[in-house]
């Protein structure tokens, strides 16, 4: 998933966005494991065409199944209401077969 808030957030902001959202997540027993990191700005992020990424999440799921229910687990709409009201942001989904 690539994050992309609308408007620069603190970096703390941002890191108690992915605790929360990690903990979402890892406590919903429907994802093996989770990363997400920062992304790194360069000066050609000036010349984005779409948006410029806050952060780059990796969730690992056993199967198409457990991908389909994330998208409905409990909590998740609070989650991004309480953090939409504050910080707007889109977020991209890029499902695929783990690559090598």
């Amino acid at each position: 998933m690539i994050v992309a808030f609308d408007n620069p957030i603190p970096g703390d902001e941002l890191d108690r966005y992915l605790k929360e959202l990690e903990e979402l997540v890892m406590n919903s027993g429907l994802i093996d494991s989770f990363a997400a990191q920062h992304h790194i700005r360069v000066p050609g992020d000036d010349h984005a065409p779409l948006a410029v990424a806050s952060a780059i999440v990796q969730l690992r799921l056993t199967d198409l199944d457990a991908l389909n229910a994330s998208f409905s687990m409990p909590g998740v709409f609070d989650l991004i209401e309480r953090w939409q009201n504050r910080y707007p942001y889109k977020a991209i989904w890029v499902n695929h077969q783990p690559l090598d």
